[in-house]
């Protein structure tokens, strides 16, 4: 692998004062992806417009020194679009198959600690057409006194789309329109949905039989193509109509074959039928087909509306329901009401009493309830009543009343409930009456009123109840308002009054109610009690973990705070230093009760020695935490500053380049000063790295730091660690990839060059009226099977990763094909430039190079300032060409195509600068020093002071 060596020139660090180079954060959103157009509305908002399912990309561009921190928020979209409910912290923001329901305003907020938060956002728009919907409706009225009907027939178009659509009707291939037909109208009705335009044919004419399109455009916007729906309209169209094979109610057996068959009667053209149900999908193993509807062994979860639908969007769909119902008891329950009228909770002689029985049944109406008596059916009398749908019960409920309850009323009754001839299998419950017949009791045993478990331990919430019979007991929460119990009820039925909880957590702690039910018991006030569970859980404490910064020989203190447990304070707490354990500190007397929540420790003066990791663990009679300390000297990390104005300094032809490094040191008075830096340099994809040393003078907060890192390989990319060290030794380390990239050339027009090497090609575009591109490649990525004996093997510096720019030429290129690249937008601040630039034209059927200059100062005019045409052998060669612009403008390469494909053309190293061109043309064959090959190279770091100032003056 190949070993980079790099060279690095020492430069003295150049202080600002106080903290003039820390700066609040900027940012300005730009945008790439698949965006259609980027465009400023009346407002002056940026809007981003882009077509469903493509991919948004979107870069928040920040400045600002510590380097801001980035955060991504979305508003004015769908509440069901989940990026909404999220943040995402990362410069570059990305959608994959973006859909409607992610336009909205996105807000990119860079924050870094100084000043206020920088704010920017843009607004993307989703564009899309669904394909039209087109419904007919027709209406026949009288028109009395002529003696015939009248008949008008409404064609509805619907669609949805964004932005909004253009609607075009056709007869046939006629456009329609209101000026060329006293029969139709065309309008926009009020409160649709979607967007509509309704075609009205009146008084239907012979020639309105034919076939009508709805066309619906948004105009190629984001290259969306027009769709259309066509409906052919006859004399025979009709809406459609249905009928069933079966009664709207349907009561079956468990266990039965159900077909049901809805039958088309009339519908033109012919309607398609699809069945559905509700709640819910199909029953799984039914089988829809056509108008049939078959489900095999129908069970009780089944029941419900079957609805067969019928469309063929002429007037409203056709619907017939069939709501089957399978038969099915369940939960048999009763009541015991003692005498309403005295509001007596006792069962006593002379007295009424009356006994309710409810079951769940489907049908619920069709149940019916028989009453037995120690095993035989009890007889009705006077004294004997039974009753059906008490308004106070719930509905279809059996009561047998006793009227006057008599000793002899005593026994064992029955109440059955069952379908009669249906082999659904009857319910029945049986409720004893008797003198040993009591209401219920409910109490907590004895030390169980308050229950106290570890947290994750299971625990369980007793209440007793006595009485006959023993009714169910119910749970609620009581001190949480809307609580629910851990199982996510509201309330819980627990038949033996135990509840059960499996690994409780500290939220589970509270007061809890359990009361009896009225169902299987007296129909009373209920009774109930309290049960309080309280849930002991380890503490919390804080902080966590704290790295903390102190000189040498100063004091250090640390505090570890509980913040919550259960029981709320400090049983004993712990000081180990590396892991041994400390003495217990002296306490205070007076202060011994308020330090049950926090311990401290206190370091009289901080060593080498005494740094390190310091424990502080916490217990409860529960558990423990710990609360870490790194206690160190150690210098904070460098912040390195990215808005330094154009750090790369390239040499092409010598393939190097050099990269101003500047920083500052967070917060260097925490600790002892920084005496120098580490500096490594590592070529990324290698493993070696070259490692410098940078003394520095005393470093203040906010003083800008700067060395200058030369010899770095074109087009290559490096990793940079720099660590600040002290007496106490090394600090933290920080790290940053340096890329090289090229200036983009400034519209004032610095002696810029531009070598292609960055994907930016240093601000130049693709013209959008030539005929093809321009194409950037290196002998690297350059196609291994182009055409042989033409093109440049390599760029002008004769290097594999050396980048140029070319235009391919064969198919499907034509004869007079063009390529343009044009420059960027250049103001003109002297008479002449020079324009310089190697060009590269090898082959037999080469075309032409043209050089224009486009005026940007009265309108837009392009005039040719250079061409050159055919074969001029594989070598590059240099032009320099003189222009004299009038007003602002840009120069355009011109590549055209010749006669064959054997006629790549390619250029590199394209230089503007002020002033004449030089009258001797350079040779192209000889080798180019290039400024940045003159750099010195020194192999210590003993030059300082004039010397280097001098050689960075030099450089630059």
């Amino acid at each position: 692998m190949e070993v980079t060596c790099l060279l690095l020139l020492a430069l003295i660090p150049f202080h600002c004062r106080g903290q003039g180079v820390y700066a609040p954060a900027q940012a300005q959103i730009v945008h790439a992806g698949q965006a259609c157009v980027v465009k400023e509305d009346n407002i002056s908002e940026r809007v981003y417009t882009i077509r469903e399912g493509d991919t948004l990309v979107l870069q928040c561009l920040v400045t600002g020194h510590p380097r801001p921190q980035v955060r991504w928020t979305k508003t004015a979209g769908s509440a069901s679009d989940k990026f909404q409910e999220t943040s995402v912290f990362n410069e570059t923001l990305r959608i994959e198959r973006i859909a409607r329901t992610q336009g909205g305003r996105y807000y990119c907020k860079a924050e870094n600690g100084v000043g206020v938060p920088a704010i920017k956002s843009i607004r993307v728009d989703v564009q899309y057409l669904d394909e039209p919907v087109l419904t007919v409706h027709q209406t026949v009225s009288d028109v009395r006194g002529n003696f015939y009907q009248e008949k008008t027939v409404f064609l509805r178009c619907t669609v949805n789309s964004n932005p909004p659509a253009r609607f075009i009707w056709k007869r046939g291939s006629d456009t329609l329109s209101h000026s060329q037909d006293n029969g139709v109208d065309i309008y926009e009705p009020l409160y649709t949905q979607g967007e509509t335009k309704v075609l009205k044919l009146k008084n239907l004419r012979p020639q309105d039989y034919a076939s009508y399109t709805c066309q619906v455009s948004v105009r190629n916007v984001c290259g969306i193509p027009d769709k259309a729906i066509t409906f052919r309209l006859t004399n025979t169209t009709a809406p459609p109509a249905l009928k069933l094979s079966v009664n709207e109610t349907l009561v079956v057996n468990p266990g039965e074959n159900v077909t049901v068959q809805c039958l088309l009667t009339g519908g033109d053209p012919l309607p398609q039928l699809q069945w559905t149900h509700g709640p819910g999908p199909l029953p799984l193993g039914a089988l829809a087909q056509g108008g049939t509807l078959s489900i095999p062994s129908v069970q009780a979860r089944d029941s419900g509306y079957y609805n067969c639908t019928a469309t063929n969007n002429v007037g409203n769909p056709a619907k017939k329901t069939v709501n089957l119902l399978v038969r099915s008891l369940k939960n048999a329950t009763f009541q015991i009401t003692p005498d309403v009228i005295k509001e007596s909770e006792n069962i006593q002689l002379g007295q009424d009493l009356k006994l309710s029985c409810h079951v769940d049944a489907v049908p619920q109406e069709k149940v019916t309830y028989q009453w037995f008596k120690n095993g035989k059916p009890a007889r009705m009398s006077k004294r004997l009543l039974v009753t059906r749908n008490d308004p106070e019960l719930p509905a279809v409920t059996s009561s047998l009343e006793l009227i006057d309850l008599h000793f002899s009323d005593y026994g064992t009754y029955l109440c059955m409930a069952s379908f009669p001839g249906s082999p659904v299998p009857d319910l029945s419950i049986e409720v004893n009456i008797s003198s040993e017949t009591v209401p219920p009791t409910i109490s907590v045993p004895k030390g169980r009123a308050v229950v106290t478990v570890r947290e994750g331990a299971p625990a369980e919430l007793q209440c007793e109840v006595r009485g006959k019979p023993r009714p169910p007991v119910l749970w609620s929460r009581v001190d949480k308002e809307a609580a629910l119990l851990p199982s996510g009820l509201a309330l819980e039925e627990t038949p033996d009054g135990k509840l059960r909880l499996e690994r409780v957590s500290r939220d589970m702690s509270g007061t809890y109610r359990c009361q009896t039910a009225r169902y299987n018991g007296f129909n009373v006030r209920p009774r109930e009690a309290q049960v309080q569970l309280t849930v002991h859980f380890p503490p919390e404490v804080e902080p966590g973990s704290q790295d903390v910064r102190q000189a040498l020989g100063r004091p250090v203190h640390l505090r570890c705070s509980l913040l919550r447990g259960s029981p709320q304070r400090i049983a004993l707490a712990v000081w180990r230093f590396k892991g041994q354990l400390l003495p217990p500190p002296p306490v205070v007397p007076a202060a011994a009760a308020e330090a049950s929540d926090h311990a401290e420790l206190r370091l009289d003066a901080l060593t080498r020695d005494s740094s390190g990791t310091y424990e502080c663990s916490v217990s409860n009679d529960v558990g423990s935490a710990t609360c870490l300390f790194q206690v160190s000297a150690k210098a904070y990390s460098p912040e390195f500053y990215f808005d330094t104005p154009n750090p790369t300094r390239s040499h092409k032809l010598s393939k190097n380049y050099s990269y101003v490094l500047q920083w500052t040191q967070r917060e260097p008075d925490a600790v002892d000063p920084v005496l120098n830096y580490r500096l490594s340099v590592r070529q990324l994809n290698q493993h070696n790295a070259v490692v410098k040393a940078i003394p520095v003078r005393r470093v203040e907060k906010g003083q800008l730091l700067e060395y200058i890192l030369t010899d770095l390989r074109v087009p290559h990319s490096y990793e940079i660690r720099l660590t600040p060290y002290t007496t106490f030794g090394a600090g933290d380390m920080a790290s940053r990839i340096i890329h090289y990239t090229e200036p983009i050339n400034s519209p004032n027009l610095s002696d810029n060059t531009c070598h292609f090497e960055d994907e930016k090609i240093c601000g130049y575009t693709q013209d959008l009226t030539d005929n093809f591109d321009w194409t950037r490649q290196n002998a690297l990525t350059q196609n291994p099977k182009r055409s042989p004996n033409t093109g440049p093997p390599t760029d002008i510096s004769g290097t594999p990763e050396g980048y140029y720019m070319f235009i391919e030429t064969s198919r499907p290129r034509e004869l007079g094909d063009r390529a343009r690249l044009v420059s960027p937008l250049y103001n003109a601040s002297a008479k002449f430039y020079c324009v310089s630039f190697f060009y590269h034209m090898y082959g037999k059927h080469i075309g032409s190079l043209n050089l224009l200059v486009r005026s940007r100062n009265k309108g837009t005019l392009d005039t040719h300032a250079w061409s050159l045409s055919g074969n001029k052998g594989n070598v590059w060669q240099q032009a320099h060409v003189p222009i004299n612009p009038s007003g602002p403008f840009q120069i355009i390469f011109e590549g055209v195509r010749g006669s064959g494909y054997l006629g790549d053309i390619a250029i590199d190293d394209v230089m503007l600068k002020k002033g004449e061109c030089p009258r001797k043309q350079m040779d192209p064959n000889k080798v180019v020093v290039m400024p940045g090959n003159r750099a010195p190279r020194l192999s210590s770091l003993k030059l300082f002071g004039p010397m280097a100032i001098f050689f960075l003056a030099w450089q630059r």
